[in-house]
């Protein structure tokens, strides 16, 4: 079935994440680099010739990988970098790819990120309301902790510091992930009012939740939280622990 012209692939919440490796790579097309599979974006080649964003990594047909930001692929685009790199990668000048393919790319992100926390929302293993995270967290009962870009550093610090403290990982710099996305975008996306922080208990789902933010760290050329602690278990770029 042909996909609408110049809508991300592969970005329906109801389709389950598919497996994967992960510690599976890929190659950039741009730069020859290899990466983590779940830190790339997948553009994905429709039959009709259209390129466009894959952000779930699962549209069926031909791929192509880039680990670059969203201020290389704008520059990969203008100086045509972009197309000589996919025309190889598919084998066909063939190619249609939108002027907009990067503010694309960055809206499936968003989207595949938001529709993942919905899912784990309707599941019941969010963790909401700044009162009921810190008590959790301060019982080590919390697996990831995460705060939307316009929470204020106060808030951001007293949380933090109940994450470190129900973890025992006072002084390691441990803290929550600062999401590239405002309070809004998240009350929005679950369905509540006000959403500011959350938090994930189980360790599963905080793994599921980190291949979307991954990407769309990556994208954006967003740095991960300073101090996150791999000894305890923590997923690259959140503070995560099993």
């Amino acid at each position: 079935m042909r996909n609408p012209q110049h809508d991300p692939l592969g970005s329906s919440e109801t389709e389950a994440a598919p497996p994967c490796d992960k510690g599976s790579e890929r190659r950039c097309v741009l730069t020859g680099q290899t990466g983590l599979r779940d830190e790339f974006l997948r553009l994905a080649l429709s039959p009709d010739g259209d390129v466009l964003p894959d952000p779930n990594a699962k549209a069926p047909g031909r791929g192509a990988w880039i680990g670059v930001d969203k201020t290389a692929l704008v520059a990969a685009l203008a100086n045509g970098k972009l197309r000589g790199a996919l025309a190889r990668a598919f084998k066909t000048g063939k190619l249609t790819i939108p002027d907009n393919l990067a503010d694309l790319a960055e809206s499936g992100l968003k989207t595949a990120f938001l529709q993942r926390l919905g899912l784990e929302m309707r599941s019941g293993r969010i963790i909401l309301g700044s009162d009921r995270i810190r008590d959790e967290a301060r019982m080590g009962k919390i697996a990831a902790l995460y705060h939307a870009s316009d929470a204020s550093e106060d808030g951001r610090r007293r949380l933090d510091q109940a994450f470190r403290v129900g973890l025992d990982a006072e002084g390691s710099g441990l803290r929550g992930e600062v999401l590239p996305l405002d309070r809004d975008a998240l009350s929005v996306a679950l369905g509540r009012e006000n959403v500011v922080h959350l938090a994930l208990a189980d360790g599963k789902s905080a793994q599921r939740v980190a291949v979307p933010l991954g990407r769309l760290q990556t994208f954006l050329g967003a740095a991960p939280a300073a101090g996150t602690n791999e000894d305890a278990g923590a997923l690259t770029g959140v503070g995560v622990v099993d």
